[in-house]
């Protein structure tokens, strides 16, 4: 019989790991909707995750720290932006370009900040449960109390869900990434528009890694992100660019991830190695197609022409 406590740990653990998985994915669906293929979410995430952090130790103040990893990924999604869209550079080499770089630099600048101090202690974003469902037997601490961070970003998913199915700019959003000429024929912007996709995805992506470093564990590591902000491209192309079906890829993948913790909690012996490679192993059948036919939007990656 399982233990309730045990699979109250599990649940409240896949749920924080999905969580900056959930912020990153949501805005690279925006972006990729609208027809740019961000694949500097990692470097955007881990230089999210370092910002904040730095800030939020030298401050002491955590929200000061969440303020500044976004406002120091911005200019970062905005390169990004510029070398996809302004000059019309190769998505894929642009981003893993941005993403080494951003690995260099946080290494760099940990070192030079926290190098005498192993695993420095970051002041972190406080935990909060929904009023009544902290007292719930079992679940309630393990699973509801959460950094408020998470809740926020539940609000953000279901904006970005009704603004993408309901409104005007939705419409914009679906017509730059899938036909961009008839879009701007019709008195579009559609380099605003994916300029405003990316730059979004940088937002979301910022409070991804700063969810990591101050709303989870506290501190910050070299690389930290561990391949998170890829995962996230991969939750993507699994939930076949649709918010809904990519949320639920990310709940997978956190829950891939959290069984890395907790069947060894529980006793049931599977090397470690295969554990830790459980949610890679999901993203390449994902990518692969191999759960189902995937139908990206038709004019992803493609670059737009000048006059647009």
């Amino acid at each position: 019989m399982i233990d309730p406590e045990l699979a109250a740990v599990f649940v409240g653990s896949s749920i924080r790991l999905a969580a900056p998985l959930l912020l990153a994915a949501t805005g690279e669906l925006v972006s990729e909707r609208a027809g740019v293929l961000n694949m500097s979410v990692e470097g955007l995430m881990l230089a999210g995750a370092f910002a904040g952090a730095t800030a939020s130790w030298a401050t002491g103040s955590p929200l000061l720290g969440l303020l500044c990893g976004v406002l120091c990924v911005l200019p970062i999604a905005w390169l990004q932006a510029f070398l996809s869209i302004t000059l019309r550079a190769n998505q894929i080499v642009t981003g893993i370009g941005i993403n080494i770089l951003v690995l260099g630099a946080t290494t760099l600048g940990y070192r030079a900040i926290f190098g005498s101090r192993s695993r420095a202690e970051i002041p972190g974003l406080d935990k909060w449960a929904p009023p009544g469902l902290s007292e719930i037997p079992h679940l309630g601490e393990q699973v509801f109390r959460q950094a408020w961070l998470l809740y926020a970003a539940i609000v953000l998913i279901v904006l970005v869900g009704w603004v993408m199915r309901a409104t005007a700019l939705g419409l914009a959003i679906h017509a730059a990434g899938t036909s961009p000429q008839a879009a701007s024929h019709s008195g579009l912007k559609v380099s605003r528009i994916r300029y405003g996709a990316v730059l979004f995805t940088g937002f979301m992506s910022a409070l991804a890694g700063c969810f990591l470093s101050i709303g989870d564990i506290h501190t910050f590591t070299e690389g930290m992100t561990g391949g998170a902000g890829y995962l996230a491209i991969a939750a993507v192309i699994f939930g076949n660019w649709r918010l809904g079906r990519t949320v639920m890829a990310c709940c997978l993948f956190g829950a891939a991830t959290a069984l890395q913790f907790q069947l060894p909690a529980m006793g049931i012996e599977v090397p470690s190695a295969l554990l830790i490679a459980l949610p890679y192993v999901l993203a390449l059948l994902a990518v692969g197609g191999l759960v189902g036919r995937q139908v990206a939007p038709a004019a992803l990656t493609r670059p737009l022409p000048a006059q647009s």
